[in-house]
């Protein structure tokens, strides 16, 4: 009997979770194309000179246990303290560490720490009402924050139709237009008021000022050993710990191409899909490009794809409405850039700096993030003796910023460095300037017709949409590896719907309430 065939179109964490999930689910033999010559997709680790870039940071956490652990299997925990175990139990020894043969694949346990730059001071991020807060904003503009606040709880806007709105309601007028009103626009280069307020349900929907203050109160109180690093009931954007692949987030996903090819399935790298091949209600072959340009016609009998929807429609070789031809090709999205700057370990304003990120909240600057790759791992710096750091700037593919040569650009980032009064231009050693197109999926443009197009792609029984631009969602990695699980459960299941993998980091009781079901499960074993 022929074996069935799953095609995935990309190699980044939903492809490559589809395609072990598969080999370990079902009879289904995977096939992943990855135009890029990296695994890894958005998590995909780059290396320069010795030295590791993780392309917009990857913190390992999520409020499933189902991912954690997957994540753990394939990268074992290292070996921790037992006050720093408390309610770990990890299926790959119950965290007492990997095979010592192997010690270069490693998970490390990373403290969190970001904060806000903004009057050219440091702000705790999630902004903290505390003392260090009062003294850098100071008494008036603190008052006018807390009567705004007072009022958005009172008043809050019924309708909440933008971004702005979203944010206004959680944060009060004053506080969004501190610390996120010019930061929103500097990412995604529109106003928040034209954005939809699904961007804030993706990303900060459990998030308040009333959350943020419980969090900080009860971090005050005394802890018992190290704490749950599982921190289930903590919001996201509120965690303290995180897990880290040693060599940055690129080597759990080269694993994983590693284990997929072991047990039969294909990884080919430098080769693209570009078009899609439909007979009725099913897909039923790929067209792939290969490095030297040649396209041929691969069958299959499931389709994964995690491809941009816009690249998807335009290569569907079938009679697509118009109107759904309209809404795909209407799809925004806001592309990244990375500076990697190398410096000698400075005595200034970097000194003794313990954070992951920095958001850069000054308007006379266009960098929107720093990234202090030391603090993530120190074995992405090649030299103990340096600091590498990573400025990234949002852009859309064509524009000023965008178009700079590489060169060109990054003496502006450096310059840009230097007024912020982080470093000296002589501490700069060295340089690299990486695009990244398409990295965030956009909420404007055709976005508010974005039903149509599922509704049509829906249609198709054995084509899967999942990740971040497969579904045009601002999905964190671990939301992306479970619309992935869930599509390879339906496939083993015989179920038809696509409405659970849509839920995935929609209804937030879907993965909170497995979670802590999946935990409750865990400790009950233990």
């Amino acid at each position: 009997m022929k074996d069935r065939v799953a095609i995935i179109a990309g190699a980044g964490p939903a492809g490559l979770t589809a395609a072990l999930e598969l080999l370990d689910r079902t009879d289904v033999v995977p096939v992943v194309y990855e135009a890029d010559t990296m695994v890894g997709g958005l998590a995909k680790t780059i290396q320069h000179n010795g030295n590791r870039i993780d392309i917009g940071g990857h913190r390992f956490f999520s409020k499933s246990t189902r991912v954690m652990h997957w994540w753990t299997d394939i990268v074992p925990l290292q070996r921790l303290d037992p006050d720093q175990l408390t309610g770990w139990i990890s299926s790959t020894g119950n965290g007492a560490g990997p095979d010592p043969d192997r010690e270069e694949l490693v998970m490390l346990l990373r403290e969190r720490r970001s904060r806000i730059m903004y009057l050219r001071r440091m702000f705790d991020y999630p902004v903290s009402l505390n003392a260090n807060t009062v003294r850098n904003l100071g008494p008036v503009r603190m008052g006018r924050i807390g009567l705004s606040y007072a009022r958005a709880r009172l008043r809050p806007i019924a309708n909440e139709s933008s971004l702005e709105d979203f944010m206004v309601n959680r944060f009060g007028r004053e506080l969004y237009a501190t610390f996120f009103e010019d930061y929103t626009e500097k990412v995604w280069g529109v106003p928040p008021n034209r954005i939809k307020a699904d961007w804030g349900a993706q990303r900060i929907k459990g998030l308040s000022v009333s959350r943020a203050l419980a969090h900080a109160l009860r971090s005050m109180l005394p802890s018992r050993g190290g704490g749950d690093i599982y921190q289930r009931g903590t919001e996201t954007s509120l965690i303290e710990r995180f897990l880290y692949p040693k060599r940055g987030p690129g080597q759990l996903w080269e694993e994983v191409t590693r284990r997929v090819r072991e047990r039969g399935g294909q990884v080919i790298l430098g080769t693209a899909i570009v078009g899609l091949h439909a007979e009725g209600d099913r897909i039923v072959a790929a067209s792939v490009r290969d490095p030297d340009g040649i396209v041929k016609r691969v069958e299959g009998d499931y389709f994964f794809s995690s491809m941009p929807i816009k690249d998807l429609v335009a290569g569907l070789d079938a009679d697509v409405p118009q109107s759904v031809r309209e809404v795909a090709e209407g799809l925004s999205y806001r592309d990244f850039i990375t500076v990697g700057v190398l410096l000698r370990s400075p005595g200034g304003a970097l000194a003794g700096m313990k954070d992951n990120w920095i958001y850069v909240q000054e308007p006379d600057v266009k960098v929107g993030r720093l990234q202090i790759f030391n603090n993530w791992s120190p074995y992405l710096v090649a030299d103990p003796d340096t600091v590498w750091l990573g400025m990234e700037y949002f852009a859309n593919e064509g524009d000023e910023l965008w178009s700079k040569p590489s060169e060109e650009f990054a003496q502006f980032a450096i310059d840009e460095l230097v007024s912020l009064g982080l470093v000296e231009r002589d501490d700069v050693l060295d340089h690299t300037v990486i695009h990244v197109p398409k990295a965030y999926p956009a909420y404007f443009g055709t976005y508010d017709r974005f039903a149509e197009l599922r509704e049509y792609l829906d249609r198709f029984t054995n084509l899967f949409l999942v990740g971040r631009n497969g579904m045009h969602r601002y999905n964190n990695q671990d939301h992306s590896m479970l619309t992935a699980m869930v599509a390879v459960e339906n496939i083993a299941s015989d179920v038809t719907s696509k409405d659970n993998i849509w839920s995935v980091n929609v209804e937030q009781e879907y993965h909170e309430t497995r979670a802590q079901d999946e935990g409750a499960e865990v400790e009950a074993a233990a």
